[in-house]
């Protein structure tokens, strides 16, 4: 109540005042706390829609855009941190145009701001990131950022990744009710991302448990080894998305890897070729009977053939078909495309996995082989032993018939016919006695083929060349190129390697064998100076005259790119 010197009306306006000034902060709480409502809802509705999410990408898409709803900010991205957690491996964003990217350049590695979190997953509020000491600036044609707000994402308590949020609508600055407010959405964030990556896994698993499904279907419809072999590297290279998978198989008595099965970028450049098991990434893993992983097959020294053959590609990883202990059979590769993440452990784990269902297919094909041929020298004994107990015996015994009779016959034509039947009967059992030799007989191993002779060939070269050719061996050489034939193609092939170590000057070499319908090809190429005026010439006339002897020829030339091109060929089995 006023005085009584105060006017009534003046009694009457201060309460008055004072019920406006209560009324207006009852209207403010009640704001806030619709506004708190509304952004609980949101939240909510953000954790929700986050959480339905499967696709890891598209939850990863759900999350960075949810983030950005929530705190009211213009640009928002999320950073997927490396698997060795020393930068970023992925990097998706929300408010920048794809125009706006192309212009800006690669995405950020994890350096600055980011790498801050990255090295410390602490929640980060500051309201100017150039006042930061880890701040380094933008580079060009990049929006200018100014607020920013960043929160780990942790997936069972190992960090995944980070938010980042930048220039907070309206100029205002990110508060603690922001960070809050991110920090649970983080959490939700996490959560969905294990489901996404478990769902994910699952789905990698039951492919690769229909690949092993069909792989032992194939074997055990008799399909040949090369078909099995060739469908593990086309269904390893399809689940894990390689560019290019191939399968080596070890050479008797070389040492060295011959690349049966290639698939993908660089099959032609790969398929045939002989690898050495001491430099090559197949060939580590061969030596090593365990996995061996690369980041970058094209330009790591100690994993990559120089020069490369495939160019383009990135990570990779060769496993082995087998065990130390069991025997390894044989190796797998796989490589991505650069730029393309590295295999994890998970991933090389399962290959290694699938790679045993390779070795048992290939140890049953194996047992199959010893069978067949254990049938096959059961049945020659048998036809020999036919052939020995009742053709010969009969042929002899006729035979002495014939000669007992013989004395008897008074006209002399009639007895040198006799003699001459008797002479015939003697060299037909010589002959039945030569085919039972050969089916008790059985073939050369596999040290004396052609390939393996080739390698050697090659071998034995480097010493002398300073360095050790590159070899491709493709088709059948071992049966369709005969004996003589390929005692020729080895004289060529050493002549050849010994004038480029005399007279090329050559850094880099590389030998191509093939055999095909009707011929076989003996390429030999160096990146030397080229054939010399008055050089090469007795070496060149006698590889010549061997081509001519079997009906083939010789061609030399310099291609464009330099060095000496050498290419034989002669006639061989056909189909």
């Amino acid at each position: 109540m006023g005085t009584p010197e105060e006017p009534w009306d003046a009694r009457v306006r201060l309460p008055q005042l004072r019920l406006d000034e209560l009324l207006e902060e009852l209207q403010a709480r009640l704001d806030a706390a619709r506004g708190t409502r509304d952004r609980v809802h949101t939240l909510l509705g953000a954790v929700l829609s986050v959480g339905r999410e499967l696709d890891l990408e598209q939850a990863l898409r759900s999350i960075v855009e949810a983030a950005a709803v929530l705190v009211d900010a213009e640009y928002a991205a999320l950073g997927v941190i490396a698997p060795d957690g020393k930068g970023l491996a992925a990097f998706h964003t929300v408010g920048v145009t794809e125009e706006q990217i192309a212009r800006i350049g690669p995405y950020p590695e994890g350096h600055g701001i980011l790498g801050e979190l990255i090295r410390h997953p602490e929640p980060l509020l500051l309201a100017k990131i150039s006042d930061h000491p880890a701040s380094y600036g933008f580079p060009a044609d990049h929006p200018p950022m100014n607020t920013f707000l960043g929160v780990p994402i942790r997936v069972r308590d190992q960090v995944f990744g980070n938010l980042y949020l930048t220039e907070k609508r309206g100029g205002a600055r990110f508060d603690d009710e922001d960070e809050s407010v991110l920090s649970t959405l983080a959490v939700a964030a996490g959560i969905a991302i294990d489901n996404a990556r478990l769902y994910e896994e699952s789905r990698l698993r039951e492919r690769w448990l229909r690949a092993n499904a069909e792989i032992t279907h194939n074997l055990m419809s008799g399909g040949l080894p090369t078909e099995v072999l060739a469908l593990i590297a086309e269904r390893a290279g399809e689940i894990t998305g390689s560019a290019l998978a191939a399968v080596a198989l070890p050479m008797e008595e070389t040492g060295s890897l011959t690349v049966e099965i290639a698939v993908g970028t660089g099959a032609a450049s790969l398929q045939g070729l002989v690898l050495p098991t001491g430099r090559s990434l197949m060939g580590l893993a061969f030596v090593r009977a365990a996995p061996v992983t690369g980041t970058d097959i094209d330009h790591d020294d100690d994993m990559s053939l120089e020069p490369p053959l495939v160019e383009g590609l990135g990570p990779a990883v060769a496993v082995p078909i087998g065990t130390r202990e069991a025997g390894v059979h044989g190796v797998v590769l796989l490589a991505r495309e650069a730029g393309r993440p590295p295999f994890s452990a998970t991933e090389t784990e399962t290959l290694q996995a699938f790679a045993a269902q390779a070795a048992i297919a290939m140890e049953l094909a194996d047992r199959r082989r010893d069978a067949e041929e254990i049938a096959v020298l059961k049945d020659r004994d048998r036809i020999a032993r036919d052939l020995h107990d009742l053709a010969i015996q009969r042929l002899f015994a006729t035979g002495m018939t014939l000669q007992s009779a013989g004395r008897f016959i008074d006209h002399p034509e009639a007895a040198e016919r006799v003699v001459r039947a008797v002479d015939d009967l003697d060299e037909t059992i010589k002959i039945i006695r030569s085919t039972i030799f050969g089916l008790r007989s059985r073939e050369g191993t596999g040290g004396d083929g052609l390939r393996a002779r080739a390698v050697r060939v090659v071998g034995e070269a480097a010493p002398v060349l300073g360095f050790t050719p590159s070899l491709r061996v493709e088709g059948l050489v071992e049966t369709r190129v005969p004996r003589e034939t390929a005692d020729h193609v080895i004289a060529v092939l050493s002549e050849a390697l010994t004038n480029i170590a005399r007279h090329a000057h050559a850094r880099h070499a590389d030998v191509s064998l093939k055999a095909d319908a009707g011929q076989v090809a003996l390429t030999v190429r160096d990146d030397g100076v080229g054939t010399p005026p008055d050089g090469r010439r007795s070496g060149l006339r006698n590889m010549a005259e061997r081509a001519g002897q079997l009906g083939g020829h010789l061609e030399l030339d310099s291609p464009p790119g330099g060095g000496t091109r050498l290419v034989w060929r002669a006639p061989a089995l056909g189909e």
